[in-house]
């Protein structure tokens, strides 16, 4: 879990020294109806974030395997109104709450990374994949937010 754990507090580094030299139309600019901006991507991983810190910290102690529970991203990002909310909020909130998602992957033992959790679509894997993929998933939108460029 050190690489994943790695990975994560570099993403954090990277897009936090993004965010905060951005302009706010940059931040806003949304390339096309029904497209997330930068700020609501933002708000999507903030989403995504307090969605795995319950999964992350549950498992350790519910029923395995432990069953993952789908979340309506698009209607959060919506019920949240992350393309007006001041960016500062968001670049902390979103650092503090990935700050403590890297402080309970280092807890983690080869058991507890070994509970099982069932997916939504059926199948069957563990808490190490989850929280694999809560980066990979991370990583892929940082990305999206550092190198997609608003159309003039």
């Amino acid at each position: 879990m050190t690489e994943t754990t790695k990975r994560l507090e570099e993403l954090l580094k990277t897009g936090l020294a993004y965010l905060v030299n951005a302009s706010e139309a940059e931040l806003k600019y949304q390339r096309a109806p029904g497209k997330w901006s930068k700020q609501e991507l933002l708000g999507h991983l903030i989403d995504s974030g307090m969605n795995n810190l319950q999964r992350f910290t549950e498992i350790q102690f519910a029923e395995k395997p432990y069953k993952i529970r789908k979340y309506n991203q698009d209607e959060l990002v919506l019920a949240n109104d992350y393309q007006h909310a001041d960016i500062s909020e968001l670049a902390e909130f979103w650092l503090a709450l990935n700050r403590r998602i890297a402080i309970i992957m280092q807890q983690q033992t080869e058991e507890t990374l070994s509970f099982a959790i069932g997916l939504p679509d059926g199948q069957l894997s563990d808490l190490r994949f989850l929280m694999v993929d809560y980066v990979d998933h991370l990583e892929y939108h940082v990305k999206q937010i550092l190198t997609e460029l608003p159309q003039s």
